[in-house]
């Protein structure tokens, strides 16, 4: 973990909601805006996340408005008596008309749609809904703010898999085409530094704290 950062600094991290019974199954379906609960391991695993951070001087919890990540975010903020704070802009992307579905059916009933998106992302996105550059263009801005206005500061924030993997791709020079290459475990814990206006990955998607 990160030491006390200066007045002039953010320590950020940023933490994938924990799984859903959508997430965990066989094969995973797409959910996108779908308002749903933790499942009982990601239940365990938002408890494992927050015993992780109680240590640390956290002074702002913030989260998706979607259950799966408030819910998250809940359990991290517990230990430090903080409320959880709701940016909308953070939550998941629209996966429009694929919600709900997993990607063995998508790709055997809408063979061209998902080579399209499979190809470039933030061209070609999800059927109905946003694709990656829509996402990005929503979601740096709130970012941004959420850095700037905690200088000073170590904060939380729970998201969801494409809103971290592709704001973490831009701190990582990749391609929003080649978003993908960027994993988010759920509850996988990333730091990053915000300092003259600029952010720092420090360490990426940390999970040894769901095998205690």
């Amino acid at each position: 973990m990160p030491p006390t950062n200066s007045s002039d600094a953010c320590i950020l991290f940023m933490i994938r909601h924990g799984a859903t019974d959508n997430n965990l199954a066989d094969p995973p379906l797409l959910q996108g805006r779908l308002d749903v609960p933790l499942s009982v391991d990601g239940r365990q695993q938002a408890e494992c996340t927050g015993r992780l951070l109680a240590t640390q001087s956290i002074c702002r919890v913030y989260s998706s408005p979607l259950l799966r990540a408030r819910q998250t975010a809940e359990a991290i903020a517990k230990p430090h008596r903080l409320e959880v704070d709701i940016i909308e802009d953070l939550q998941e992307i629209d996966v429009g008309d694929w919600e709900g579905r997993s990607w063995r059916e998508i790709s055997a009933t809408e063979p061209e749609r998902y080579q399209q998106f499979m190809a470039n992302p933030a061209e070609h996105g999800y059927a109905g809904g946003e694709n990656v550059t829509e996402l990005f263009q929503r979601v740096n801005p709130a970012m941004e703010q959420l850095l700037s206005a905690n200088l000073g500061g170590q904060v939380v924030m729970v998201g969801h898999n494409l809103v971290n993997r592709t704001w973490l791709a831009s701190l990582l020079d990749i391609p929003l085409p080649q978003v993908r290459v960027v994993h988010q475990d759920n509850c996988g814990v990333s730091v990053v530094r915000y300092r003259d206006g600029q952010a720092k990955l420090l360490s990426l998607n940390s999970a040894f704290h769901l095998y205690e």
